[in-house]
């Protein structure tokens, strides 16, 4: 997989909220419409989108993960972003010692974590 792209009503809040969450810089001067790569350093490219050039795009939320997070500490993950009041749609599910949870972010896009839970 080459990249992800997650659509949004505000780029420059979903690029400081998605960076937030992942540990990355951010500066809200790099924002420029209608897309911002975030700066990952493997892996997959996140590409957050506004949409500004297409007057035909209408945005709707996506209710269902379409792609997930990792984490080391399932269990500490969960309980350092309920802290930051980030929104919890679905509890820890546990399979074995591996499990998941639901968040939504600013534009209301259910997103998965899953991990180890120790």
């Amino acid at each position: 997989m080459h990249g992800v792209f997650i659509h949004t009503r505000n780029l420059k809040k979903s690029a400081a909220w998605y960076s937030w969450l992942l540990g990355l810089p951010f500066r809200e001067e790099d924002v420029q419409s209608p897309v911002y790569n975030l700066p990952t350093k493997e892996g997959s490219y996140l590409t957050i989108d506004d949409h500004c050039n297409d007057p035909s795009y209408q945005f709707e939320p996506i209710k269902t993960p379409v792609f997930n997070f990792c984490s080391n500490d399932l269990k500490r993950t969960y309980e350092d972003l309920k802290e930051q009041q980030v929104p919890i749609v679905r509890e820890i599910e546990q399979h074995g010692d591996f499990g998941w949870f639901n968040i939504e972010d600013p534009d209301g896009h259910v997103v998965m974590v899953c991990g180890d839970i120790r």
